[in-house]
C-alpha cells in the first residue's frame, strides 16, 4: 500500500497528463478497430450442422435472422463436468452486452466439441440464457483451429493464434466473426485468441481503473474463480 502521495494539486496536473496518453490511446483504439474492419473476408463453404436446443441447426441459421453473427469457442470438451473457467469469465458478460447488440444486427453464440446434454447443466448453474451449441457431430472447432488431436499434438507444434506453438492441452479458447450476404453466403472476417480476448471482459477494465490493477503478480489468473466459487 506504499505510494507516492502528493498534493491535490500536483495530483491533479499528474491526471491532466494521464488523460493525454488516455485520449492518444483511445484514437489509436478507435484506429485499430478501423483496421480490423477492413480485413478481407474468406468464404465458409461449409455450412456446418450443429445440435441445440431444438435439434440440429445451421451456421446459416444462427444468424437468426441477422446479418452478423459472433461465435464464442467455449472451452467444454467431452465428458467434461464444468467449462474453463477464463471461457466462463468472458461469458458472464454476454447476456446483458446483448440486449443491446442483438438489436444492432449482431447475433451470438456459443460453440463447444461437448455433445449439447453435457454443458446444459453448467449452462443453468452459471444462469447464462445466450445460445449454447454443440459441434460435437461436425468438424468446426479443428477446422477453426480451437480443438487438436492428441496425435497432432503430440507430433509437435500445431497452427494456434496463427502461429506454430507447442499447446499443453487439445481445447484453446477463441472467437470468431461471420458475415452472411444476400445471397446468404456466409464469411469469416474475424478471429482472435489468447489475450485477444480480454477486451470482452468488463471486469478487467474495471479492475484497471484501480490502484491495484488485475493484481495478477505472476500473470496469470489464479485469482479467479466460476463466479459460484468465490469465498464468502
Amino acid at each position: 500500500m506504499k505510494h507516492r502521495v502528493v498534493s491535490q494539486d500536483e495530483w491533479f496536473a499528474a491526471a491532466s497528463e494521464l488523460l493525454k496518453k488516455e485520449k492518444e490511446f483511445t484514437r489509436a483504439r478507435d484506429a485499430m478497430s478501423a483496421t480490423r474492419r477492413e480485413l478481407p473476408w474468406t468464404k465458409v463453404e461449409t455450412d456446418y450442422v450443429f445440435e441445440g436446443p431444438d435439434g440440429p441447426v445451421s451456421l446459416s441459421e444462427l444468424f437468426n435472422g441477422r446479418s452478423q453473427l459472433i461465435v464464442y469457442h467455449f472451452m467444454f470438451a467431452p465428458g467434461w463436468d464444468e467449462g474453463c473457467s477464463g471461457c466462463s469469465f468472458v461469458n458472464d458478460h454476454v447476456d446483458a452486452a446483448r440486449q443491446h447488440f442483438e438489436h444492432h444486427d449482431v447475433a451470438f453464440v456459443a460453440v463447444s466439441r461437448a455433445p449439447y446434454a453435457e454443458f446444459q447443466p453448467f449452462k443453468k448453474r452459471m444462469g447464462w440464457t445466450f445460445r449454447w451449441v454443440s459441434s460435437s457431430q461436425n468438424s468446426f472447432n479443428y477446422d477453426f483451429g480451437v480443438s487438436f488431436h492428441k496425435e497432432d499434438l503430440e507430433k509437435g507444434p500445431v497452427l494456434y493464434n496463427f502461429t506454430k506453438q507447442k499447446l499443453n492441452g487439445d481445447e484453446q479458447p477463441g472467437l470468431s466473426v461471420f458475415i452472411k450476404d444476400e445471397e446468404g453466403n456466409v464469411y469469416r472476417t474475424y478471429s482472435t485468441y489468447e489475450r485477444g480476448l480480454d477486451m470482452l471482459v468488463g471486469a478487467y477494465n474495471y479492475l484497471d481503473l484501480t490502484p491495484l490493477g488485475r493484481n495478477e503478480p505472476d500473470g496469470g489468473m489464479s485469482w479467479m474463480c466460476l463466479h459460484d466459487q468465490y469465498p464468502d
